[in-house]
């Protein structure tokens, strides 16, 4: 997991997001890797290094500075104790264990801020239902507590299971990636059944919901697809609003940075104009627009 305090993008207010790592999607485009699944992870950020070997008298298996090498990231175990020591921030925690009391206390640190600005906690990922049991402490804790909770979630999850963790929010973000199952399946590795399920089922839950399309040119950025998929949820969640979010290259650093290979150029970000254009296309079909980038 990994803990972002000050975040103004995951809800209303100044919020801290609990990024849960673990998805069972893969898409093609993902800027956040380290979630792919739940594994401790170590970042080397090289551009940073100034070589000062701190890191080296830290390591238990001795690795050298440069975690870019083939062998020594093979016998990383990913401990962090040279992301604790490191002066520069060279290398850093990705992903690490801690408890549901680690979260409150660290969250506590931040209440004044959240509870002031009318934020929150927003729970991300990944995909956080995949860690479902301790998403359901942690939120009901928080929520016995008083905190505005929010859920970024992809849809794909037991309804039933994750039931009583969406009663419990304020807001729930749902990911529609494309409406064709047959081009999400190919693009995120899992069709689209379960998800379109679960989100006509959404109307069970008394929460505000935002259904975000991250849209791609190549991908998704159609006037036909996001037509069918503003009529999907017209339909089905006449009450949620649709938020559409450009695609960005942002997050890539961090595939570098855990030497993974990076996403394909063929993804590109659509223009302003194209933009606008789909969120009209929305408007039309009578569904308000959201708007937290």
């Amino acid at each position: 997991m990994q803990i972002q305090p000050f975040s103004v993008n995951d809800g209303d207010g100044i919020r801290t997001t609990i990024f849960l790592a673990g998805c069972p999607l893969h898409c093609k485009w993902c800027a956040n890797p380290e979630g792919f699944d739940a594994k401790p992870k170590t970042a080397f950020y090289e551009k940073l290094c100034v070589g000062c070997g701190l890191c080296t008298e830290v390591c238990p298996q001795k690795i050298g500075i440069d975690l870019h090498n083939l062998q020594a990231r093979a016998k990383c175990i990913n401990c962090g104790n040279c992301a604790d020591i490191c002066p520069k921030h060279a290398k850093k925690r990705m992903v690490e264990y801690k408890t549901v009391e680690e979260v409150i206390q660290e969250i506590k640190k931040h209440s004044l801020f959240l509870r002031q600005s009318g934020g929150g906690v927003t729970f991300s990922g990944g995909e956080a239902t995949m860690q479902h049991e301790f998403l359901n402490v942690l939120s009901e804790k928080l929520y016995d507590m008083g905190f505005h909770l929010a859920l970024e979630t992809c849809g794909y999850f037991d309804f039933d299971t994750i039931k009583p963790i969406l009663e419990r929010m304020d807001f729930i973000f749902m990911d529609l990636k494309h409406i064709d199952t047959t081009q999400h399946k190919y693009y995120t590795g899992v069709g689209n059944e379960t998800i379109l399920k679960n989100m006509i089922r959404l109307q069970e839950i008394n929460a505000d919901i935002v259904i975000r399309i991250p849209v791609i040119e190549g991908v998704n950025a159609d006037i036909a697809q996001i037509a069918e998929s503003a009529k999907f949820v017209q339909q089905h969640l006449p009450k949620a609003k649709m938020e559409l979010l450009p695609y960005h290259r942002f997050g890539f650093g961090k595939y570098e940075a855990l030497d993974l290979p990076t996403p394909s150029n063929e993804f590109t970000t659509p223009s302003e104009e194209k933009m606008a254009l789909l969120k009209n296309i929305i408007i039309e079909q009578g569904i308000a627009l959201a708007d937290f980038r």
